[in-house]
């Protein structure tokens, strides 16, 4: 990485080598810069990862100092933050952000990837307009992990995009399918519509055009498998790998599951300490607890990550701590040298190699 200015704002010390840099926003997040430091620190020593701060530099360096890290992770200055409550607007109004700075190290080729716990909607808005979508890209897609078994599945769109249209549905699904098999390893995603029946032909008019779109990727390059459709209930069953659906009803739906959640968990903590017994019976099974709960924990998964940009970017829960920055980091680590942004390229292809089947069924200008 360029330790001059790099047309960013100056930076201090060096990154370490190999492997892609993680330009973590430090300023976001409920308890950032403090928490954030403390993850970025704990990326760096304990899983040899090259992240960068982005912030105020003399408020940055002087943290670094409590760990006994000055040195081991640079810091590029940024002079503004985004504020938790800004929204779309706050990428054309904070142009030397930290989000917008990090954007700048993307675009330099000093980062790979993005890490922020800042506002959801102030980091779509300013990664999409300083990194752009991909070639062929109709919108980004914010991608969401689920805790299933056997392997987690991957719900897209999740907040991003309110209104869609059935091909960028049908994108989303490409999206989805190259974090699954980037992320999770899985070969051959199979692919599931959100929608309120089972059966063909259920759901609203967006949901009947996706359905038939995606039914012509089993014959179509780049092929999807497409399982047909599934509902709410299904969503923690594992059935499929990649969840389609409007940011709208996306957002709703997890929503809905975190909140289901911490209501469980609630009750099973009120039944184990309601009497002497149970106390006793929950110290005998507080290994299997610890482990739900890390299962479920929105912490464990790293964030959403938003696909189909130039350049990968992660956006850790507003709430997290250094533990939940930590696994960001990883998360946007495994992302980047996975080069999920190639495998995006290789589905959504800018000759309109998929674009032209989309047109030939989709008919956009009819919707």
């Amino acid at each position: 990485m360029n330790q001059t200015r790099s047309g960013a704002e100056g930076t201090a010390a060096a990154a370490p080598r190999g492997g892609p840099v993680i330009a973590l926003d430090a300023m976001g997040g409920d308890h950032g810069p403090a928490e954030t430091v403390a993850g970025a620190v704990a990326a760096v020593r304990g899983h040899g990862l090259r992240v960068v701060l982005v912030g105020r530099l003399s408020e940055l360096t002087a943290l670094l100092a409590e760990h006994g890290a000055t040195g081991e992770v640079p810091v590029v200055h940024a002079e503004d933050t985004l504020a938790m409550n800004e929204g779309a607007l706050a990428g054309w109004r904070r142009p030397r952000s930290s989000v917008a700075v990090a954007c700048k190290l993307i675009r330099q080729g000093d980062a790979s990837a993005l890490v922020s716990a800042g506002s959801t909607g102030g980091v779509v808005a300013t990664s999409t307009v300083r990194l752009r979508t991909q070639p062929g890209v109709l919108r980004a897609a914010l991608a969401v992990v689920l805790p299933t078994r056997p392997r987690p599945t991957v719900l897209l769109d999740a907040g991003a995009n309110a209104d869609a249209k059935p091909e960028m549905l049908v994108q989303f699904a490409q999206l989805g399918a190259a974090y699954a098999h980037t992320a999770h390893g899985v070969a051959d995603p199979r692919v599931g519509m959100l929608t309120i029946g089972a059966e063909p032909g259920k759901g609203n008019r967006l949901a009947r055009k996706t359905s038939e779109l995606l039914a012509a990727t089993a014959s179509e390059p780049p092929r999807l498998d497409y399982r047909g459709n599934v509902e709410g209930h299904d969503l923690l069953a594992g059935q499929v790998d990649v969840v389609v659906t409007d940011g709208f009803t996306g957002n709703v739906a997890l929503k809905t599951v975190e909140g289901t959640v911490r209501f469980a968990f609630d009750a099973v903590h009120d039944a184990l300490t309601s009497t002497r017994r149970a106390r006793a019976g929950a110290l005998l099974q507080r290994k299997a607890l610890r482990e739900l709960r890390e299962n479920l924990d929105s912490e464990s998964t790293g964030g959403a990550v938003l696909l189909g940009l130039n350049g990968t970017v992660v956006i850790a829960h507003g709430a997290s701590r250094a533990r939940g920055i930590e696994r960001a980091c990883l998360l946007a680590a495994d992302l980047a040298a996975g080069r999920i942004v190639d495998q995006i390229r290789r589905r959504v292809s800018p000759s309109g190699r998929s674009a032209g089947w989309l047109h030939r069924l989709g008919h956009p200008d009819d919707h």
